[in-house]
């Protein structure tokens, strides 16, 4: 799952602080706008189906 909210790519470069915008470019600079968070999890997690079986045994 990502975020709506994107950060400028060249934020360290360009600006003072971090930009974030909702659009696929940065509104100040022009440059890309990237995905300010990562996934809370990996949907292709090789070893997911023993973490969730674990947590099930524990209730």
């Amino acid at each position: 799952m990502k975020s709506d909210i994107r950060v400028c790519s060249a934020w360290r470069e360009a600006h003072d602080s971090p930009v974030y915008t909702l659009s696929d470019s940065c509104p100040d600079c022009g440059a890309d706008a990237e995905n300010s968070a990562p996934a809370p999890f990996d949907p292709n997690d090789p070893h997911g189906k023993y973490r969730r079986a674990l947590k099930r045994r524990r209730r």
